[in-house]
């Protein structure tokens, strides 16, 4: 009822649709009229309207007009995405229909596919430079796997630039807004011989940060990148065309803010250290001891080849590409030097991509490919102990403060003294930790579509891929803390036992009776070391490949599409379809990757001496404090049934899709406080539907609206790091988000000069922001959810001279909107949750001059 009441509601206040496609004269793109405008989601050139798919175009122009400058700002014209920056300027998460996956972990395959200009970019901190040229970016719903195989379960963002052009242009753009943001870019393209073209393009993007370290007087969130892309394109005869592209982008930047969001009992040792941290949730104000380091290079190469060959066209695309990212960050996120993180990876991709398509006169037209992906990915990566960590888990631990200001703690080094260890050890060795982790993956994949069209208008495509997915990785760590490398329970029956049972062995020789009294023991009051396995953060770590776990995962999987699509009319046209997708295993590259319980079960607290056989064990590889986890989580499979109608008259359009989404396995990554757990959820699926449309009452007046309606549910989740989550519904997933605008261009008589005029609104109806944290959630029983609710005015007026110089002016988050764009435990600070605030309103002007 609420539904049907908002859709009435939405109806009379005079809707309509996500991207505005509207006619438009921008160099290298054809001037379209209403709807109509040429895609590639099924990777033939059709009009939008032609598409049988779920897909939101996002014309270059509104990118302009809408000062959209990278992928992470399109949600706001996108509905069905979702996009969230979160610990650094590279860690970005991707979401289509409520699935996608986190980036802050590389070894984590995305759901959702990012692809400019036809190349696969594997990991969202490739896809994160600002966009010059962009033609057009499409944002395809759903499982893609059929035509983009293995990396697209959960749908593909496709951006496509311009060309380079035989006619001379070019234009130029200069922002300036507040917080001194300072944007350049430029392009210009032209011919070379009269078969050869060339373009060139780049941007420069400055901006001061608008969040503060109050303690070290450094700024925050501010921007500091800039991009550079040469393209040449070769046109030897009429038919073959061969597109080369460069590019290099770097990004240099301190990102990103963490508020306080819930002080817990820890924040008191903080404060009587003489540590800060913000509670304010919007002042933008933080606290840390050391300013971080975010760095990101991301450069490689491409080159596509078309042959039109009459009926049969042929196309290959080949591409290398490197990515490096490097950052620093302050993980207690307050200004007592308590641990720094350190993490440095590599990612260095090649791919292959071939395919031949028909286009006979009669019934029967097909496309066939293959495609082949070659990756390999090192990361290097390190806990840093601070100079005040000991004195800040001496408090904890239950220590005198004025002792420990004094400089005389004392549990420690009674703890040390009792365990046999160096004085002046624990917590005070200058690493807590040094990761080593390599991963190669390869697979190919063979994928195709037939259409047949019986009837004029009817036409039944059948689709198919096969993919083969291949990952070896290795990962090592050393755990440099002494207090980690003793389990508490087999200490405390060394101690009992005087020293005479210091194995599994020996224990396991004892009558049960005995054991059950020892462990009974252990794990009561009697066993003073029991408060000390809190301060156990990194405790050793059991390398892969072993002799029981041999470092690779092996997947293969044939996924297909089934689908009818009729055009009723010139004007309607329907369809309905069935699809599976299909995304191969990831892998845990973290220092929280542990055996699986199949390989490995510790026993009461941890200990090795009461543990089960299992075949880490017996293969005597078990170090102390191991426990099972992931190594890697298994494939997700995907299912995906929809239905969908277009209708396209003179000034209006609009489309419609209903759908049923089901993952099967989807890849959870969840933050726990200390760690990362990697896990199969059973089954997550989501039911709704997805309307856009536009209208255009009377000339140069546009009208957008979308609308997404998603229900999603956990069908089967039973061990999730918040117990049993069967049942209950997904946190992070809006019911309702909405896009809408208008636009008006008016043009002054005859004279060519028009100022467009644009207003944009989106929204994200008020939703839990996850299902609760494993810590703070966990021991209130799982209540106090936080949540979020997004409400973004944009706007922009452009005057636009015959000449072509342009000049306008913007606003973004006109209302200065706020809101916590997610939360998460408080690292090794239990009770405490941290969040990221949203952005403040920014505004400026433009001038661009296009030749």
């Amino acid at each position: 009822m609420k539904l049907a009441k908002f859709l009435t509601a939405t109806a009379l206040g005079g809707v309509i649709a996500a991207s505005p496609a509207y006619a438009q004269d921008v160099q290298g793109e054809e001037t379209v009229d209403d709807n109509v405008i040429i895609v590639t989601a099924s990777k033939r050139e059709t009009t939008l309207q032609e598409t049988p798919i779920s897909v939101s175009v996002t014309t270059g122009e509104t990118l302009e007009n809408a000062q959209i400058r990278d992928v992470l700002d399109l949600q706001t014209v996108t509905p069905s995405l979702r996009v969230s920056q979160l610990q650094t300027s590279s860690a970005s998460t991707f979401i289509i229909r409520g699935f996608g996956n986190g980036d802050n972990n590389f070894g984590i395959e995305p759901s959702v596919g990012v692809f400019i200009d036809g190349v696969f970019r594997s990991r969202s901190a490739a896809a994160l430079s600002d966009l010059p040229n962009v033609q057009r970016i499409e944002v395809l719903n759903g499982p893609q796997s059929t035509l983009f195989g293995k990396n697209a379960s959960a749908g593909v963002i496709s951006v496509v630039t311009r060309e380079p052009q035989f006619e001379f242009g070019g234009a130029v753009e200069a922002v300036y807004g507040n917080y001194n943001n300072v944007v350049l870019k430029g392009d210009i393209t032209g011919p070379i011989t009269e078969n050869i073209a060339f373009s060139i393009d780049g941007s420069y993007n400055r901006r001061d940060g608008y969040a503060k370290i109050v303690n070290l007087d450094e700024e925050q969130n501010n921007r500091n990148r800039w991009a550079a892309r040469g393209q040449l394109l070769f046109e030897p005869a009429a038919d073959l065309k061969i597109r080369a592209i460069g590019d290099f982008s770097r990004i240099d930047e301190i990102c990103c803010q963490v508020m306080t969001v819930v002080a817990g009992p820890t924040a008191g040792a903080i404060q009587l250290l003489g540590g800060q941290f913000s509670t304010d949730r919007f002042s933008y104000d933080a606290y840390l001891n050391q300013v971080p380091i975010n760095k990101v290079d991301n450069y490689g190469g491409s080159i596509q080849v078309d042959y039109d060959a009459g009926p049969l066209s042929f196309t290959s695309i080949s591409s290398y590409r490197e990515l490096k990212n490097l950052f620093v960050s302050d993980i207690d996120y307050s200004s007592l030097d308590i641990a720094n993180e350190t993490r440095n990876q590599k990612v260095k991709t090649l791919t292959q991509e071939f395919r031949v398509a028909s286009d006979f006169d009669g019934p029967l037209n097909f496309l066939l490919g293959g495609y082949y992906f070659d990756e390999s990915i090192s990361q290097t990566s390190q806990i840093e102990n601070g100079t005040r960590i000991r004195d800040f888990f001496e408090i904890l631990a239950g220590g005198n403060p004025a002792d420990i200001i004094a400089g005389n703690p004392s549990i420690f080094n009674g703890v040390e003294a009792g365990l046999g260890l160096p004085q002046e050890s624990i917590f005070l060795t200058p690493l807590l930790t040094s990761e080593q982790f390599s991963m190669d993956n390869r697979s190919y994949s063979i994928f195709g579509t037939v259409d047949f069209e019986p009837v004029d208008g009817l036409v039944i495509t059948g689709g198919f891929n096969y993919t083969d997915d291949k990952k070896d990785f290795a990962l090592a760590q050393q755990s440099f803390d002494p207090l980690g490398q003793i389990n508490l329970i087999d200490a405390f029956i060394v101690g009992a036992t005087g020293g005479t049972v210091t194995s599994r062995a020996q224990f396991q020789a004892l009558p049960a009776a005995n054991q059950a009294a020892l462990l009974a023991a252990a794990q009561s009051a009697a066993n003073p070391l029991l408060g000390l396995a809190a301060f156990q953060f990194q405790p050793p770590f059991l390398s892969i490949p072993n002799a029981v776990e041999d470092g690779k995962t092996r997947d293969d999987k044939f996924t297909y599409l089934l689908r009818a699509a009729y055009r009723i009319s010139d004007e309607i046209s329907v369809y309905g379809s069935y699809a599976t997708g299909f995304k191969a295993s990831s892998v845990n590259l973290s220092r929280d990757s542990r055996p699986s319980s199949d390989d490995f079960v510790a026993g009461p607290g941890g200990s090795t001496f009461a543990a089960p056989s299992s075949p880490i064990l017996d293969a005597g590889l078990a170090v102390p404090n191991l426990r099972s986890g992931s190594r890697f989580a298994g494939p997700e499979n995907a299912t995906v049934y929809e239905v969908g109608v277009k209708g396209q008259w003179e000034g209006f359009g609009f489309n419609l899709a209903l759908f049923d989404q089901t993952i099967k396995g989807f890849q959870s990554l969840a933050f726990t406080g200390t760690g990362f757990a990697l896990q199969n959820a059973g089954q997550q699926s989501v039911k709704g539907f997805e309307f856009d449309s536009t209208i255009s009452p009377t000339e140069g007046l546009v009208f957008t609206f979308a609308m997404t309606y998603l229900d999603p549910l956990f069908d089967d989740f039973p061990g999730s790091v918040l117990g049993d989550l069967t049942g209950a519904t997904p946190g992070g997933i809006p019911e309702f988000a909405i896009s809408t605008s208008a636009t008006y261009s008016h043009e002054f008589g005859a004279s060519g000069n028009m100022l467009i005029t644009r207003i944009d609104y989106s929204h994200e109806s008020n939703t839990p922001i996850n299902n609760g944290l494993p810590t703070y959630n966990a021991a209130l029983g799982n209540t106090q959810i936080f949540s979020r609710e997004v409400n973004l005015v944009n706007g922009s007026m452009t005057l636009k001279l015959e000449s072509g110089l342009e000049v306008g002016a913007y606003v973004r988050n006109l209302l200065n909107d706020k809101f916590i764009t997610t939360v998460f435990d408080g690292v090794a600070q239990s009770g405490t949750v941290s969040g990221y605030p949203s952005a403040p309103r920014t505004y400026g002007g433009v001038v661009r001059y296009k030749f």
